[in-house]
């Protein structure tokens, strides 16, 4: 999971970039970065952490150009840190900067052909330099003039799309000449473009999610469609295609559960929407489970659960409070890594309201239980603060699975849902009961009726792979890769560039 972000406009973008990845910090806490092209020469900043800490005025300053791209990252492939921080820069052809939502589930095979093949230098372990490198050669292979046109993004799209696997939202530079962006044919990673007229004409934006378009006073007019590329020339003039033979629309469940933030609309779905109707489905599975239920109170886990949570105390005839405040200078403890780092900024995030809790019995409700660790510890200050019982809750199906389009929950033993059923989980978390929302709840919820999603990601609770190229050897070998064991052994060698 990783936020995207480029503007064509008419005046300098570097503030209105930088604003855009604040609008999308949610996306990404490890590392932030900013391109922008001036009189045909690149500057770039980038560096680890969140993107008030990265950029100062001077570099804002610095960033000069009408057009440019941002990103903020949370690592999924490669190491946390400066050395892997986004966009990359490849100086052939014309000079290209990237940006890269997802993860390439081939990105092994790709290492090599572009080593044995393709006789380019991959120097990071980021799937996202790969992906970079892929679209230079095959754009170098055009024989390009000097004159880069439209369909030459179209047509070297449409190469990486027969190459590579995986899900991938792509926001590009070519210097001085445009900005590009595509998504891969299942649309499993979201992205959106929107424009704006000026004084002086027509800008255009493109981003992971519409809030930052909105934000931004851009007018949102659309989902880039899976498969398709996008393509922004210097003048600013838009240039669109579909780059793939069979698209099909099957976007990540997981971003309305929790990734995306609410008020945005990925793929023409209101995330907010979609979190209510998860409440009521919900409400409705306690009431089916839990018939002769004796809740006082519904109080949410903040802040994702928070929608679901209000419809189910609706549903449910029961009174809705906030029983926990939020230290907002945590960052979200799902994406940290390092087990050791979660446990601990639980307790430093959280507050316990006690007048909510004391001598009631409680239903605790969160988005999804993905390791147990902040479960397992909220459950416990609910009880410290007084509480008579405590139920808890689910809006998603239990996670099972190891997610590889992005996600950072890939070591099958640190989901504690993998090898236990409801029961288990129930008593190692230690609520007086859990009900959990079921998949065919879940898809009803996000697909409303006549929707054109034609199916789903929805991996990490089904163990169904959409791409069709994950093996158990690619699982394992993902797991050595990205457990919470391996990221310590990583950590040491984050900020050292090798070259």
């Amino acid at each position: 999971m990783c936020g995207i972000i480029g503007i064509v406009g008419q005046e300098s973008v570097s503030p209105r970039l930088y604003d855009g990845l604040t609008l999308l910090q949610h996306r990404g806490q490890d590392a932030a970065g900013i391109a922008t092209c001036h009189e045909g020469r690149l500057i770039l900043r980038r560096g680890a952490g969140l993107v008030r800490d990265v950029f100062s005025t001077g570099d804002m300053q610095r960033l000069e150009g009408t057009m440019g791209i941002a990103h903020v990252r949370y690592p999924t492939a490669g190491t946390s840190g400066q050395a892997e921080s986004q966009p990359f820069y490849v100086n052939s052809p014309y000079g290209i900067v990237m940006g890269h939502n997802g993860n390439l589930t081939n990105a092994d095979v790709l290492k090599r052909e572009l080593f044995e093949s393709d006789l380019r230098h991959i120097n990071t372990q980021s799937d996202s330099e790969v992906l970079l490198n892929v679209f230079a050669h095959e754009l170098q292979d055009l024989k390009p003039s000097t004159n880069l046109t439209a369909d030459m993004i179209f047509s070297t799209v449409a190469a990486v799309h027969r190459r590579c696997r995986g899900a991938y939202a792509v926001i590009g530079m070519v210097v001085g000449r445009g900005v590009f962006a595509f998504r891969d044919p299942l649309g499993i990673r979201p992205a959106v473009i929107g424009h704006r007229q000026s004084e002086t004409g027509t800008e255009y934006a493109i981003a992971s999610e519409s809030v930052a378009l909105q934000g931004l006073g851009f007018n949102l007019l659309r989902d880039i469609a899976p498969g398709e590329a996008v393509y922004i020339d210097v003048e600013g003039n838009l240039h669109t295609e579909q780059c793939a033979q069979n698209p099909v629309l099957s976007p990540c469940i997981f971003e309305y559960v929790y990734l995306a933030r609410p008020d945005s609309i990925i793929d023409n779905i209101s995330v907010y929407k979609s979190r209510l109707r998860m409440g009521e489905t919900l409400a409705r599975r306690i009431l089916q489970e839990r018939p002769d239920h004796d809740i006082d109170v519904v109080i949410p886990i903040p802040d994702t659960s928070r929608t679901s949570a209000l419809e189910v105390a609706v549903n449910l005839g029961v009174k809705y409070r906030e029983g926990f405040i939020k230290n907002r200078y945590i960052g979200r403890t799902f994406i940290m890594p390092g087990q050791q780092l979660r446990k601990k900024s639980v307790r430093q995030k959280l507050s316990p309201i006690d007048l909510e809790f004391n001598g009631k019995t409680v239903l605790l409700v969160d988005d999804s239980i993905v390791r147990g660790t902040t479960s397992g510890q909220i459950v416990q200050m609910a009880r410290d603060a007084g509480a008579k019982k405590v139920y808890f809750a689910s809006a998603s199906p239990p996670v099972r699975h190891p997610n590889v389009y992005g996600i950072d929950m890939p070591a099958v033993e640190e989901l504690i849902a993998h090898d236990k059923d409801t029961a288990e989980i129930e008593k190692a978390i230690g609520a007086d009961w859990l009900v959990y929302q079921t998949i065919e709840d879940l898809i009803e919820a996000v697909r409303y009726d006549k929707h054109p999603i034609e199916d789903f990601e929805t991996s990490c609770f089904t163990g169904e792979y959409i791409t069709g190229d994950v093996d158990k050897n690619y699982l394992d070998a993902l797991e050595k890769l990205r457990s919470d064991n391996s990221k310590r052994q990583q950590s040491s060698a984050d900020d050292l560039i090798v070259l």
